[in-house]
């Protein structure tokens, strides 16, 4: 059979929020009033990962390789998002995570998470 394979996981972004559907049924779901920060994580040889995280550090991560131009463009409805910051730090050669915006109302802390 040919054709391209199955990808891992799917992802939906709307005016409500964000969805990532991965290929083993499990979902990833948060709306965008939720959000209250955003990070980059990175690694050589991965590909680069946007985390959205709410409130409790619930939240869902976005593949680069699945973002396009609406993904970027809500994310610039977000109060005073750096679009910019988010290119630098995706585009960084140094491994780590980066946070690049917090809501201007942030919880107190937010936990430091594992990325698949």
């Amino acid at each position: 059979m040919h054709g391209n394979p199955m990808p891992d996981s799917y992802v939906y972004v709307t005016e409500e929020g964000v969805t990532r559907h991965y290929a083993d049924g499990s979902v990833e779901a948060l709306a965008w009033e939720d959000v209250v920060e955003v990070r980059v994580v990175t690694e050589p040889g991965e590909d680069v990962l946007f985390v959205l995280l709410d409130r409790d550090g619930e939240g869902c991560v976005v593949p680069r390789s699945a973002t396009d131009a609406t993904f970027l463009a809500r994310l610039r409805y977000l109060p005073d998002f750096d679009l910019d910051r988010l290119t630098l730090a995706a585009d960084s050669a140094r491994d780590g995570v980066v946070v690049v915006w917090r809501s201007p109302d942030p919880p107190s802390a937010l936990p430091d998470l594992e990325y698949d």
